[in-house]
Formats: C-alpha cells, structure tokens, sequence
C-alpha cells in the first residue's frame, strides 16, 4: 500500500504535518498522531499576519470556496453549558441561531468569547480548528464541506494552517454531519 500524497493549494507550500509538530498547537499534534487519516494532512508555514480567512485568499490568491472556518458557539440549558465548534466553507457563514441553536438545544446560541475558546481549546485565536477540540465539545461539519476537495483550516496557531481533503473532514473524531448548517 502506497502512502496517500499530500494536498496542495495553489503556492502553498505542503509539508507532512505529523513530521512537523512545531507547526502545530499542542492538541492538534496529539489528535493528529491518533487519526487514521493523518498521513493525508499538510502543514503549511504562513506570515501570522494572513492568519484570517480573506487575507490569506487574497495573500496567496486562493479562491474563498477553498477554506473552511471552524467557528465556537455556546449556549446554556439550564446550568448545562453547551459548547459546539463549526465548521463551515469560508464563502458561507453557520446558521448559528436556527440551526446550531436547534442542534445544540439551547434557547439562545453565541459565539463563544475570544478568551473561553482559545483557553479552553489551547489553541490559539485565529487558528481554532476541528482537529484536537476538547472532548465535551460537539463538532459541527456542514456536509459542503466534504465536498471540498482540499480544505484549508487552522492548525491551532496563527502562524501555520492544515491542508485537509474535504472527505476526510466528516471523518474526524466526532463529527457530526449537517446538512445546512450554514448558509
């Protein structure tokens, strides 16, 4: 059996993610060596200062259709905390309150603040991904997302992002697949 060759998007540069822990946040690392699929994700280095969604299109003229943002939404059920991270295509946003609220059974979902997600995750703000959330969290994958043929991600710093075939996204630990979860 051959190894999977790793994904690429226009001029960033792929390198075998489990071979380049520094890359990546501390979780993201760990959830990485454990996955099956591993061997099919890319690092790639990128100036912090990209890190967000568009810049980073615009900065290395990728199409919006290629990223997907990993979004952290909470809400409360009595004193249980619900917690959910998103993912969606970066050229659609989640449905946070019809469809994550619904999902998360809550009566009111928001945004998780900046503090709790990056503290919680140990993954850095700007670079929240799917990949090594903690374990009371539900993962949320819009099923567009599998559609992707390579999706762009956070690697859980600001200075690096995950180059993921979008197939295997509904494949991570957890993940529960929604259609239209965002619109």
């Amino acid at each position: 059996m051959t190894a999977p060759s790793l994904p690429s998007l226009g001029i960033l540069t792929s390198l075998p993610a489990l071979e380049h822990p520094g890359l990546l946040a501390p979780p993201v690392a760990a959830a990485l060596e454990a996955w099956p699929h591993a061997a099919a994700v890319a690092v790639c280095a990128i100036d912090p200062e990209h890190a967000d969604t568009a810049t980073l299109a615009e900065v290395h003229g990728l199409g919006m259709d290629t990223g997907a943002n990993c979004v952290v939404v909470g809400g409360r059920r009595g004193e249980d905390a619900r917690i959910a991270a998103c993912l969606v295509r970066a050229d659609t946003r989640a449905d946070v309150n019809g469809v994550v609220r619904r999902l998360l059974d809550v009566r009111k979902a928001s945004f998780l603040p900046r503090e709790e997600a990056v503290g919680v995750s140990g993954m850095e703000f700007g670079g929240i991904t799917p990949v090594g959330l903690p374990e009371p969290w539900r993962l949320l994958v819009d099923a567009r997302v599998l559609t992707m043929p390579v999706a762009v991600i956070g690697s859980g710093l600001r200075r690096s992002k995950l180059l993921v075939p979008g197939r295997l996204l509904g494949e991570l630990p957890g993940a529960e697949v929604v259609e239209g979860l965002a619109g």
